[in-house]
C-alpha cells in the first residue's frame, strides 16, 4: 500500500467510504428511529475509541513521547471526534447542526487530501494506522451526512451563522487541549512543542505558517490582530492566537455552509426570499 495523489490507493479509499455511506443508508433507511440513533452513536463511540486504541499500534506503540501528546485532541478532527458522540446524543439543533457542516467538511477535505497517509514514509509498516485514519475521517462525514438524509436532523439555512461561533468554541478547546498537555508535561513543560504552528494540521490556532493558506488567512484577519497591543513588545508583529482566525473561518466555514444547506434546505430559503420580496414591492406600491 502507498497512498499518494491520485494513484490507485487514493481512489480506493475515497471509493471504500462512498460504499460504507451507501451501504449504511440501505440498511437503515427502512428502521425505526432507535436504530438508527443506537446505530449511528456506536459509530461515533467506536471513533472514539479507536483515537484512544491507535496506542497500541505503529508509529503511536514505537514512540511514548509522541504517544503522550498524540493521544490528546490536538486538531479539529480529533476534537471532532471526542465530541461528535456527546453532541450526537443531545437535543440540541445547532449542535447538531456543527456535526454536520464541520464533520462533513473536514471529513471530506481530509479524505481528499489525506496528509497523514501522504506523509508516511512506509505505509505497510503503519498498516493499521493509514486504515484507522480512513476510518476515523469516514465517519467524521458519513455519520453527520446519515443523521441528515434519515431524517434524524432538519437543516435551516436560518441557524446556518451559528457554525462559526461553535466552530470557535472547539479551537478553543483544542487551545485549553494543549495548555494542558504543556502544564502537565505530556509535552515539555512550557516548551516550543505546544506553540508549534504546523503539528498535526492544528487549524492554526497559535498562527498562520509559511504556506500559501497560512498567507491567505492572513489576508484575511483584521490588522488590529497582527502586532502585540500592551507591554514591553506592544507594536511589534505577532497575530494574537485564536483571535486572530475569526475573519478567516468566517470565509472559510460560512459559505460552504451555506452551501451545503440549500442542499437540503434550499426550498424554504426560496419561499423566504419570494415572501420578503413581495412584502418588498408592496411596500414600495404603498409609497407609490
Amino acid at each position: 500500500m502507498n497512498v499518494q495523489m491520485l494513484n490507485g490507493w487514493y481512489f480506493f479509499w475515497i471509493i471504500i467510504s462512498i460504499a460504507v455511506f451507501i451501504g449504511l443508508y440501505y440498511l437503515l433507511r427502512k428502521k425505526s428511529e432507535r436504530v438508527k440513533r443506537t446505530v449511528l452513536a456506536a459509530l461515533l463511540f467506536f471513533a472514539l475509541a479507536l483515537h484512544f486504541l491507535k496506542a497500541l499500534f505503529p508509529p503511536y506503540s514505537l514512540n511514548t513521547e509522541t504517544l503522550y501528546r498524540d493521544i490528546w485532541f490536538i486538531n479539529i478532527c480529533a476534537a471532532n471526534i471526542c465530541l461528535f458522540p456527546f453532541l450526537f446524543l443531545s437535543k440540541s439543533e445547532t449542535a447538531h447542526d456543527y456535526m454536520f457542516y464541520l464533520g462533513v467538511l473536514s471529513g471530506i477535505a481530509a479524505t481528499l487530501y489525506p496528509t497523514e497517509p501522504l506523509g508516511k514514509a512506509d505505509q505497510m509498516a503503519e498498516l493499521l494506522d493509514v486504515i484507522r485514519f480512513y476510518v476515523h475521517h469516514g465517519l467524521l462525514w458519513i455519520v453527520p451526512l446519515l443523521m441528515v438524509v434519515l431524517g434524524l436532523h432538519k437543516l435551516s439555512y436560518r441557524r446556518t451563522l451559528r457554525v462559526l461561533p461553535c466552530f470557535m468554541a472547539v479551537l478553543l478547546f483544542i487551545m485549553v487541549n494543549q495548555a494542558l498537555q504543556s502544564e502537565l508535561g505530556f509535552v515539555a513543560l512550557r516548551g516550543d512543542e505546544m506553540l508549534e504552528i504546523g503539528y498535526r494540521n492544528n487549524s492554526f490556532i497559535w498562527g498562520p505558517d509559511e504556506s500559501g493558506l497560512g498567507d491567505f488567512l492572513l489576508s484575511l484577519c483584521p490588522s488590529v490582530f497582527k502586532t502585540v497591543p500592551v507591554g514591553a513588545y506592544a507594536g511589534e508583529p505577532k497575530v494574537w492566537p485564536w483571535f486572530w482566525l475569526w475573519c478567516p473561518a468566517a470565509v472559510l466555514f460560512i459559505p460552504p455552509s451555506f452551501l451545503l444547506c440549500m442542499i437540503f434546505d434550499g426550498r424554504a430559503f426560496i419561499s423566504d426570499i419570494r415572501t420578503l420580496g413581495a412584502k418588498i414591492r408592496g411596500m414600495l406600491k404603498r409609497k407609490t
